[in-house]
């Protein structure tokens, strides 16, 4: 099959989160499965390392009209690790300092959807399937159908969309129709993209896409729900039957334990002596007394998403009255960020806020942590519990989305589980959880290292979930 993927971000090249670490893997494996698969990204010119840049080849450029605006478009082009890679080039769109949240996004993303479609005949490619990932390029099913139905060469695409995360929907005002993609109102409906009185790309690629996924089974039911659906369930249970949750993976050769060149120590199931010297390597690195007690390891987005809140209304008394410490990495909301500096600076032998995104530094926790706390309020699927138990780093997870698909909760009676985990949404609940852990930790310590080891024996690689795609897309196009 020919496979295109159209996205904002994939690793190693640029990312923000899980989207970028998803479509940096999942080409790779259908590739490996024999696959003719292509990924079409933004030309992020600032974001890209000099090497990468002097890899790039010069295929080829063209005119993109953005309503009345005639905005110049090259496509650049890198194979790697068998997946070919097209940039899209416009500087006055892509040469910005970060990805997204800027007032003109729209017109940015309505260039970068029409240049993907209106690329593929240059370059002489036409995808069986063409899957758009979020809102940044979910009007590509919509485009499709509506401004370029009319060209021969592209009305057997197939168009597969994900949805990362439902709360980001590309909800504009009606004018960019005209405004930036020069098309009528045909596809302004109930069943389309009227989302009220604006435009939703999202909800317009749900009824336009020939099949739509989410990145969890459990997410695929939670967001058919008013709860989750953030405006969108009405629409997602119309489309139920076409909507399918298939469960995210990671790239096993990026996050290996034995092989891992970021951090200090590797370290195997069979063999965990690298692991505990990685604690003491991360509690020398973040300042912490390097003493033989429970550490708790977050890597997060602070926000109130990803639960944030409790760990904060939590923080005085885990640490005041438990022999635990716990390193934090991430940024995010201001409040947020004084908050955890404060209690830091309150409890620096128990407790380290490094207040900024490092990847590398993000590998040290996952190997070093004994427990990974991810307490989100919702989860479409989350990598970093994968991280944590492909590192022997038990998740302590709030039962939601993607979390309750891949953490299988610790049961004393039948030495069963890898991980620990919690129903209700709050601070207190979250507490008791994690004192069951450190139970687990201090008086049964044979039974954590089963646990360990069930976890680091867990195959949550891409293979079985590329396997699923390759059935769906199949089932599309034959």
């Amino acid at each position: 099959m020919k496979l295109l993927f159209a996205a904002s971000e994939c690793a190693p090249f640029f990312k923000t989160g899980g989207l970028g670490d998803v479509v940096g893997a999942l080409p790779k494996e259908l590739a490996d499965k024999g696959h003719d698969v292509r990924v079409v990204l933004p030309y992020f010119i600032s974001k890209l390392d000099d090497t990468t840049k002097e890899q790039l080849e010069d295929v080829t450029d063209f005119i993109v009209e953005v309503g009345w605006r005639k905005q110049y478009c090259g496509i650049k082009k890198l194979v790697k690790d068998s997946v070919t890679y097209y940039f899209v080039d416009n500087t006055f769109h892509f040469d910005r300092s970060e990805l997204y949240d800027y007032g003109d996004d729209g017109e940015r993303f309505a260039f970068f959807q029409q240049a993907i479609i209106e690329m593929l005949e240059k370059i002489d490619f036409i995808p069986d399937i063409l899957h758009v990932n979020d809102w940044q390029t979910a009007m590509i099913p919509v485009l499709l159908k509506d401004k370029y139905s009319w060209i021969n060469a592209l009305k057997d695409i197939k168009t597969v969309l994900t949805i990362h995360n439902i709360l980001y929907q590309g909800v504009f005002d009606q004018y960019i129709l005209s405004d930036f993609y020069n098309i009528g109102y045909a596809a302004f409906n109930e069943e389309g993209l009227k989302y009220g009185d604006k435009v939703s790309w999202l909800k317009g690629a749900l009824y336009y896409s020939d099949l739509v996924t989410t990145v969890s089974p459990t997410y695929a039911k939670e967001i058919k729900t008013p709860e989750f659906g953030y405006g969108l369930d009405n629409d997602l249970r119309k489309i139920d039957h076409k909507l399918v949750g298939i469960i995210n993976g990671i790239d096993y050769d990026a996050y290996n334990p034995e092989k891992d060149k970021t951090i200090p120590y590797n370290f195997s199931i069979k063999n965990l002596k690298g692991k505990m010297k990685n604690k003491k390597a991360l509690q020398e690195k973040v300042g912490l007394p390097q003493e033989d007690v429970a550490l708790i390891g977050v890597v997060t987005r602070l926000d109130e998403q990803k639960g944030v809140q409790l760990i904060v209304e939590s923080m005085d008394e885990l640490l005041k009255f438990r022999k635990v410490q716990l390193v934090l990495l991430g940024t995010g909301k201001p409040y947020f960020e004084k908050d955890l500096k404060r209690l830091s600076e309150k409890y620096p032998d128990k407790f380290q806020a490094i207040i900024h995104f490092d990847s590398n530094f993000a590998q040290w926790i996952y190997a070093g942590s004994d427990f990974f706390l991810m307490p989100s309020a919702f989860e479409p699927c989350g990598l970093s519990q994968l991280n944590s138990l492909r590192y022997g780093t038990l998740p302590i997870v709030h039962e939601v989305g993607g979390l309750v698909d891949t953490v299988d909760p610790y049961n004393e009676f039948q030495e069963q589980g890898t991980g620990f985990s919690f129903y209700d949404f709050d601070s207190i609940t979250m507490l008791n959880t994690i004192d069951r852990a450190l139970t687990v930790y201090y008086d049964k310590p044979e039974s954590f290292k089963k646990i360990q080891a069930r976890a680091m024996s867990i195959n949550n690689s891409w293979e079985k979930s590329a396997q699923e795609y390759i059935e769906h897309y199949k089932y599309l196009i034959y």
